[in-house]
């Protein structure tokens, strides 16, 4: 007896979505909270330490102490080589297990974490890299009218011991820029295209990335323009290549150079 074809259609496994806006904004503002904590708890671990050094000062006092040693630049620059890279890895874990199939897709909704389209894209990246230190800095400079615009990371750098600025860099210019490249070009801006157009997402990824680099600044206003249009280089390069690695490339030469002539200038 021959059995009669089924009438139903033949099961196909969901097309995994991208995030939303909501949770992409969670796993950003999950990252700076990493780094707050991590900061706490640095404190907390040098407070137990001068209390076991000085066991005749008070908690008050050994909280002094430990305040005191934060404010080094060398504590400053020893916290963000060890708890950087371990936040990059947390959030890594976190976004890859949310959003498995969005990892290696270089489409959209997906991440980017694959090879561009063509080899090319690397070369466009590597022009982009070049091409928007000293952009950026005219930018700056044109509209601070002759404010010093510094930088958080580049005041730790400075003067951080010699000895520190090595992993500093390394750090700043490699785990700094893959982290920054999946939260914002990988995770918000596909949350973002779910719901805007393509233009309009470039636009609020890149004004969001510069906001947030806002505190860092020191709330210097004048270099937000410069920081959005590396912004939307960036998008731009993440959707033309279909791939975040251009985008990492270009965002760590940027990165790179910003510290190549701050070393220059000290």
């Amino acid at each position: 007896m021959t059995a009669l074809p089924s009438t139903h259609p033949p099961v196909t496994p969901p097309r995994q979505q991208a995030p939303g806006v909501l949770q992409a904004l969670g796993v950003i503002l999950l990252y700076f909270l990493l780094q707050v904590a991590a900061g706490v708890l640095m404190g907390l671990a040098v407070g137990a330490l001068e209390k076991v050094r000085h066991p005749e000062l008070s908690l008050a006092d050994a909280r002094k102490h430990a305040m005191a040693v934060l404010q080094q630049p060398d504590s400053n620059a020893m916290l963000v080589v060890i708890a950087l890279p371990l936040i990059a890895l947390l959030l890594f874990w976190l976004v890859h297990r949310m959003w498995p199939p969005l990892w290696a897709r270089g489409d959209q909704p997906g991440f980017g974490f694959t090879a561009p389209t063509a080899f090319r894209w690397y070369g466009t990246a590597l022009l982009v890299g070049v091409v928007m230190p000293p952009l950026g800095a005219l930018i700056t400079q044109l509209l601070a009218h002759g404010h010093e615009v510094t930088q958080n990371v580049q005041e730790l750098s400075q003067h951080a011991s010699p000895s520190l600025r090595l992993p500093l860099s390394i750090v700043a210019v490699t785990v700094g820029p893959m982290i920054e490249e999946l939260m914002f070009r990988g995770v918000l801006l596909s949350a973002l295209l779910r719901r805007l157009s393509v233009t309009t997402s470039i636009i609020c990824c890149a004004v969001l990335f510069a906001c947030v680099h806002l505190d860092g600044l020191q709330f210097q206003w004048y270099a937000l323009p410069n920081l959005t249009l590396l912004a939307a280089a960036l998008c731009w390069l993440r959707l033309k290549s279909g791939s975040l690695w251009p985008a990492i490339l270009a965002h760590g030469l940027y990165n790179l150079f910003a510290l190549v002539a701050l070393f220059a200038a000290a």
